[in-house]
């Protein structure tokens, strides 16, 4: 069985004892919480391939995309959605348009097809006529909706999402959750989803399968809603 996410022996605190090992199994949602100098705020970028561990391995559907070809790396983050943290949403666009870039630049569809897909995004993130705002112009529930609409451009199985529920209600981080696992099977959540941050509401922790604390010394505890 592939493996969505897997973090192998791998350090986050410059303190740490031992390296910890984690999995994001298919179809779970695994939150790993911790404060600013707990070294959860790698976990994101190391999934990705955008940082690399000085030790360990991190590989995503059993792949290390560390060691991948630049160009290979690219199209196989097409399989990976990232929401990073402060939702990383360009100030010139629109919240459409944000939506939209990852379709025009690494797609090969069509202006009709992309313009058709975003639409539908719309739809399902509730964004509503917020979509046409900058996002200096939208709150930040908008913001978070259209950065959640972005990650999953590419209706990916695997979701990286780091601190995804700042700044909004507990029943906004609780719908916005349900449309990130897109949808439910006989296994559980459609999705694979990895949820990085300090903390997220308990709404949020009792739809995960598990969630984990990840202390200071770079040990995790697993806590219970």
């Amino acid at each position: 069985m592939t493996v969505p996410l897997a973090f192998e022996n791998v350090p986050l605190s410059a303190r740490e004892r031992e390296p910890f090992t984690l999995s994001v199994a298919p179809h779970q949602t695994v939150a790993v919480l911790g404060d600013e100098d707990s070294g959860v705020d790698r976990l994101g970028g190391y999934a990705m391939g955008l940082e690399r561990p000085r030790i360990g391995i991190v590989r995503t559907f059993d792949t290390d995309v560390e060691a991948m070809p630049e160009r290979e790396r690219l199209a196989f983050r097409r399989r990976v959605g990232y929401l990073p943290a402060g939702d990383g949403l360009l100030q010139n666009l629109s919240l459409r348009d944000n939506v939209a870039l990852p379709l025009r630049f690494g797609s090969d569809a069509t202006p009709f097809d992309i313009d058709g897909r975003v639409k539908v995004i719309l739809v399902a993130v509730r964004l509503g006529a917020a979509a046409d705002r900058r996002p200096a112009r939208a709150n930040e529930e908008e913001c978070r909706r259209a950065a959640l609409a972005r990650a999953i451009a590419f209706d990916p199985l695997l979701l990286v999402l780091e601190q995804p529920f700042d700044g909004i209600t507990a029943r906004a981080s609780a719908e916005l959750l349900e449309i990130a696992r897109g949808g439910e099977t006989a296994e559980g959540a459609r999705r694979s989803i990895l949820i990085t941050g300090q903390e997220i509401p308990t709404v949020v922790q009792r739809r995960c399968d598990r969630v984990y604390r990840l202390t200071r010394a770079g040990t995790l505890e697993l806590e219970t809603a």
